[in-house]
């Protein structure tokens, strides 16, 4: 991938990962995690079983730091799961707790270069706040990967976020990676395409993908 884009990414590029929920592209993440020190933003499950699954498929998580979104909503102090779901205080207040997280990672990590990775995005796109208080978390994200020149990848969910605020986030990062996954007659396909990188001239080809031993990249053309 870092052959197809030039190198890879500026440094300081905010990341929005546009995936099909059936194309397993979380691996990606995975893989970004392998070349540097990486802060994991965790929404729909536990670490503990994200970490099971990066292991699984042979990454080393020795570069991983996780913050525990999810534990922090959906759990109580003493371990017992509650259902804050809709409750539009609790749903400010997590928000204030990520941005909390961030400014700390920010002020320990200027010395050195980073990933954060925030998975998945949707989570914060959909709970019940006023949609100021969403912008002003990209906001955040966007400032501090500015601040600390790291890399940061917003994971979202095609189909699961409202439109407007998808159409904003492609606006505002520097950064699109969008996959596909296409139904053949005889097999299921996974495409990626990166249509937004600012600071370079995007890559105008579609990049087969699969997952393997990590995200391995068919380098082959499909000729008309």
């Amino acid at each position: 991938l870092d052959r197809n884009l030039g190198g890879g990414l500026p440094s300081g590029s905010l990341s929005y990962f546009s995936a099909d929920p059936r194309s397993m592209s979380e691996v990606f993440l995975y893989q970004f995690t392998q070349s540097r020190r990486t802060f994991y933003f965790t929404t729909g499950r536990k670490p503990k079983y994200v970490l099971n699954d990066i292991i699984n498929l042979g990454f080393d998580p020795g570069n991983i730091i996780f913050v525990d979104i999810y534990s922090e909503y959906y759990f109580s102090s003493c371990g017992e799961m509650v259902d804050n779901v809709g409750n539009e205080y609790m749903d400010s207040k997590i928000i204030e707790f990520t941005e909390y997280n961030l400014h700390n990672i920010a002020n320990d990590s200027t010395d050195e270069t980073i990933n954060i990775i925030i998975d998945s995005f949707s989570f914060f796109m959909n709970l019940h706040v006023h949609p100021g208080l969403i912008r002003q978390l990209t906001n955040v994200i966007y400032e501090v990967t500015k601040e600390i020149q790291c890399l940061t990848y917003l994971y979202g969910h095609k189909g699961s976020n409202p439109e407007k605020m998808d159409n904003e986030n492609f606006a505002s990062v520097d950064v699109i990676f969008d996959s596909s996954l296409e139904k053949g007659p005889d097999k299921m396909v996974s495409k990626l395409a990166i249509p937004k990188i600012r600071g370079m001239v995007p890559d105008a080809d579609i990049i087969k993908f699969k997952i393997g031993e990590g995200v391995q990249i068919d380098t082959s053309r499909d000729i008309a």
